[in-house]
């Protein structure tokens, strides 16, 4: 196992990569099947490349069950991978508790998606974050200097004066409150990437955009790198640098967020984007555009086949169902690629 490096990583500069990241979670075997050689296998994620830079947000988008939030447990190395690669700085790294875990933690951080129950509720403020303080060496030595720091965590996080919210309980705060203490504790390990699992989806729609704001002041304030994970793609082009989407456990299209929200090339992208909620469209969705009247997601447990989108396709051609398909650039746009044969120029040429 490679040692985590210890060089801050500088502006712009690749802080965490996932490299061809694959995650298949074994199935309990039933009665029948115990003198069988047939090992089931739930494929969650299959040959992810993501990469995170500083001062950048990549949002991860795509429906529930999709695989999102496993990529974030993996590059958390909550899970264990099944393969692939995952690379802190350009360096190859797998830890699995102790020291080791400890440091990649102090650099790796994650914000779950409902902030009360990643809150212990018999723990005040004060107690969550002086425990991720100390536990990673940010404390001080007096406790005039730790006083300090939890003033500075919750000034960061907006939530002031300080004094008001350090000796309350998680159920004493709002929504977006615990939210924004949950934000703070993982500040606390001083990091470099953060990575978010749908941290606004608990959360009233009214106060969703104020923690987007605040994510990207810290971004810009601490030069962060952010993965945002989320189903709602609309969000991803307010707040992402890059847009990823996600399709049953396989990246399908990336790209710069305003070209992949504006101009969408994979089907699976498009039909996103118009089940998304529009004022404008006054005549809601077309029944052809709807992914609920295109069929079921697939079985991750045998997933099809081919492109794992083909069964609800509605522009799915024969080589779909039989061939994986590669990221192909689309038109002149660098960096927009969609994991779609449509877009083979010699499929276009026939």
């Amino acid at each position: 196992m490679t040692s985590i490096p210890d060089a801050k990583a500088p502006a712009d500069e690749v802080v965490l990569e996932a490299i061809g990241l694959t995650k298949h979670f074994p199935v309990r075997r039933r009665l029948r099947d115990l003198f069988s050689n047939r090992h089931d296998a739930v494929h969650a994620v299959d040959d992810v490349n993501l990469t995170l830079r500083r001062g950048q947000v990549v949002a991860l988008v795509g429906e529930s069950g999709s695989g999102k939030s496993t990529v974030a447990r993996l590059l958390a190395q909550l899970y264990p991978r099944t393969g692939g690669d995952i690379r802190l700085h350009g360096a190859s790294t797998r830890v699995k508790a102790g020291a080791a875990f400890r440091r990649y933690c102090a650099r790796v951080q994650m914000i779950f998606q409902d902030p009360f129950a990643s809150l212990n509720p018999v723990h005040t403020i004060r107690y969550h974050l002086t425990r991720s303080l100390k536990v990673h060496g940010n404390a001080g030595s007096t406790d005039a200097e730790l006083e300090q720091a939890l003033h500075t965590l919750l000034e960061r996080v907006a939530l002031t004066p300080p004094e008001r919210y350090l000796d309350k309980f998680p159920h004493e705060l709002s929504g977006g409150q615990r939210q924004r203490v949950a934000i703070a504790r993982a500040l606390g390990a001083e990091p470099e990437a953060l990575l978010a699992d749908e941290p606004v989806s608990m959360l009233d729609v009214s106060i969703r955009l104020g923690i987007l704001n605040l994510l990207r002041d810290l971004k810009e304030r601490l030069n962060l790198a952010i993965l945002y994970i989320t189903h709602d793609i609309a969000s991803a082009r307010y707040f992402a640098d890059q847009t990823m989407v996600m399709y049953a456990g396989r990246m399908v299209e990336g790209g710069d967020s305003e070209t992949v929200t504006q101009s969408p090339a994979h089907p699976y992208t498009r039909l996103l984007i118009e089940s998304a909620p529009d004022p404008d469209r006054l005549t809601g969705v077309s029944d052809a555009a709807s992914p609920k009247d295109n069929g079921e997601p697939p079985s991750l447990i045998r997933p099809p086949s081919g492109c794992r989108f083909h069964p609800r396709c509605p522009s799915a051609m024969p080589r779909c169902s039989t061939d994986l398909p590669v990221p192909l650039q689309i038109g002149d746009s660098p960096g927009h690629w969609a994991a779609c044969w449509l877009y083979d120029t010699e499929e276009v040429a026939k």
